[in-house]
């Protein structure tokens, strides 16, 4: 389905919270809203709103399709002028409840069949994710649709299969980090806004949002940004100012929406009001830089950088988890728990028998028991490749189940997943 974004006049006292205000009746400089659009979440913002205008413009969006099509999807912008009926909310839904009824995904696509697709999309992404911040360092114009062409293929194979991309997250390069990370941030962002039963359009809009969250770091000099070790005091005062070079940049970017805006500037403030740049209540905080920032953090933690060698996933989760309702909004931190999961995608597993494989696919309904690429033996040789589904509960040649004892860290008895992609990871079952 697509749709067609409008502007609507609405006067102070017709605003509801879940509208979005994208534009004012006077210039955003001349009031206190730094953030130029934001969504409504609070009476108190529309007691502001009343103190300093008169009127303002949401967002709408109109379906282009049928009329019949039309009522039938009315979700996500244009059902965000709705009252909220009640205070209850789907785990981690967004704190406007701009979704009536979440969206229910399936994979349509096997995991050995769009893997391909997904590396070659990775490929292309992340090159194109290098070159906008190697054209920002040297001054050139950001290319907004270029920009989107990347996100686009990127849902479209989370989409289709939610494990295939998501599983070439785990492939970390110390040495191109900052693209890296952005474009993981996108793919994990998009798996998890697929997780959280969001419409396709807000789908499409976190990723944009993932990508380019961290684009004010091309601003940052190099040896503050690649430096092996902790920052004095100044150089964190320095990095910090990526968020305000980050809006700024994209501010200057023709077509660019009003939330790639708000994330980049907005990321690494807390619910504790303890965040950067500017200390903002939880309330004050748009939700998709909420989302952004737990799985900002994510990827930074598990991520190899010039001054940490990376840590796992469930050490990642558990900072998340003992941070929630401090650093990250509680319902969010829960829910991508929830969707990263014991063992995701790409985390290299002993067997109780002592055999390794690979963790190729989750499995929605038992996150224990995914599905494994096996690489070792029990005496850690290497095997012809072969997938087991713990699902089933699959049983050893000799005759004992098959079950993960834990996760092992990347490169442990000589399991590197990048030196599998690189021989030619063959997905077969």
């Amino acid at each position: 389905m697509h749709y067609e974004l409008k502007e609507k006049k609405v006067f102070i006292g017709e605003l509801e919270i879940g509208m979005y205000v994208c534009r004012l009746d006077r210039p955003w400089e001349e009031t206190s809203f730094v953030l130029q659009g934001f969504l409504i979440i609070s009476q108190e913002e529309i007691d502001l709103l009343s103190e300093q205008c008169e009127y303002v413009y949401i967002e709408t969006r109109q379906s282009l399709t049928s009329p019949q099509e039309r009522r039938k999807s009315n979700q996500g912008l244009a059902g965000r002028g709705k009252k909220l009926k009640s205070g209850k909310k789907k785990p981690g839904a967004a704190p406007d409840s701009h979704l009536e009824h979440s969206v229910t995904y399936i994979n349509k696509i096997p995991m050995e069949q769009e893997f391909g697709n997904a590396r070659q999309c990775y490929k292309f992404a992340k090159l194109t994710a290098k070159s906008i911040m190697d054209g920002i360092r040297i001054g050139r114009t950001l290319d907004i649709h270029k920009v989107r062409n990347v996100v686009d293929k990127v849902v479209d194979s989370i989409i289709s299969n939610a494990n295939a991309l998501t599983w070439l997250t785990k492939i970390k390069n110390k040495d191109e980090y900052t693209a890296e990370h952005s474009l993981n941030v996108c793919i994990l962002s998009v798996a998890f806004a697929r997780h959280l039963g969001l419409p396709e359009e807000e789908i499409r809009k976190i990723g944009l949002c993932g990508l380019l969250h961290d684009v004010g770091k091309a601003k940052i000099p190099d040896e503050i940004l690649n430096k092996p070790g902790r920052f004095t005091d100044e150089e964190m005062e320095v990095m910090k100012q990526h968020t305000v070079f980050g809006r700024d940049l994209l501010l200057s970017v023709k077509d660019v929406d009003h939330a790639t805006v708000d994330v980049a500037f907005t990321h690494h403030e807390r619910i504790d009001e303890m965040g950067y740049p500017r200390g903002l209540r939880a309330n004050q905080i748009p939700y998709y830089a909420k989302l952004i920032s737990v799985v900002d953090t994510y990827d930074a933690i598990t991520s190899v950088r010039c001054y940490d060698s990376g840590r796992s996933s469930m050490d990642a989760l558990d900072i998340i988890y003992k941070n929630r309702n401090r650093q990250f909004d509680e319902n969010l931190a829960l829910e991508f728990i929830k969707f990263v999961g014991i063992y995701p995608p790409g985390s290299i597993v002993r067997m109780t028998n002592e055999e390794v494989g690979i963790v190729i696919a989750s499995n929605k309904e038992n996150k224990l028991r995914p599905r494994v690429l096996m690489v070792l033996d029990r005496n850690k040789k290497p095997v012809s490749q072969f997938i087991i589904d713990l699902s089933d509960s699959p049983n050893d040649i000799n005759g004992e189940p098959y079950m993960i004892s834990g996760e092992i860290p990347n490169g442990k008895y000589g399991v590197d997943i990048r030196e599998f992609l690189k021989k030619g990871l063959v997905l077969k079952k």
